[in-house]
Parts: structure tokens; sequence; C-alpha cells
């Protein structure tokens, strides 16, 4: 098992090889930095087409928080996968979030947005990783949480 670091930019096939999530919940469209067992950056382009701004809301679109915290799980178990190396065999195993410590929301994440996601892992035990994370918009802080995660064999 090699822990070669993947080539950046990652596109959304490569992504879609790693996580099980598919739309309209796969909510990371490209990594572009990783530092495996450590820290990664990856980016999702909020489209105005996107299912969840008919119902939040029809007049005033704004992803909801819930799915931005999901949003840096993602990255974190993007990250999670590669750290374990290419050859890994991940197949039949699914990550689940266990618990948001921390969340903070300090902006709306709005149509036209590009949402970056940085995240680092901070502990692991076992099949449990504590991820941090930060969710921006132009530079600008929206989001942050401290998210874990426990992988298992489904």
């Amino acid at each position: 098992m090699s822990k070669t670091p993947p080539s950046m930019p990652m596109d959304i096939t490569a992504i879609r090889a790693l996580l099980p999530h598919r739309y309209p919940f796969l909510l990371v469209d490209r990594v572009v930095e990783a530092e495996l067992g450590k820290r990664i950056r990856c980016y999702k382009a909020v489209s105005g087409n996107e299912q969840f701004f008919q119902g939040h809301f029809p007049a005033q679109p704004v992803m909801p928080g819930v799915l931005v915290i999901e949003s840096l799980a993602q990255a974190g178990g993007l990250l999670s996968h590669l750290s374990r190396g290419t050859g890994a065999d991940t197949s039949g195993r699914v990550s689940y979030l266990v618990k948001v410590d921390k969340a903070r929301f300090s902006s709306m994440v709005v149509p036209g947005d590009r949402l970056d996601l940085d995240v680092e892992i901070r502990r692991e035990i076992r099949n449990m990783t504590l991820y941090a994370g930060t969710a921006s918009v132009d530079g600008r802080e929206v989001a942050c949480a401290e998210i874990l995660c426990a992988e298992v064999v489904a």
C-alpha cells in the first residue's frame, strides 16, 4: 500500500471512486490540496440549481448550515481514504457522522459562491477520526466545526 500523494486537482470522477455519496448529497466537487494524514483542501461550487434551494428558501436561497457541515465531513472522509494510500481496500466501509461540536455559522452561503473546505485530522482512535474544519467563501470564514466520524463495515 503506497502513500504517494494523488495528483492534484482531483476531479469529481476521482472523488466518486472514494466516497459512497451521490447526487444530490455528494457535496465536494474538487480536491485541490492534500497532505496525507494531516489536512485537505476541497471545494463545492454552489449552483442556483441545487435541489435544496427549492425549499430553503425560494425567494432568498441559502445553503442549509447542516449541508455546509456535511461538506466538511465529506472532505474529512476523502482525507482519511487518501491517507490510507492507494490500494487500500475501502469496499464495504462507510463513515458515519457521530458528533458535531463547536459548530459556528458566521455568514450565509448563496448561489454563485464557491465553498472552500479546509479540514485537518485532530485525532484518530481505532475506527474513529476527529476532524476540525473551516468553510469559507472568498477567503472569509462562513462556518467551522469539530466533526467526529466512525468508520464501520457495512
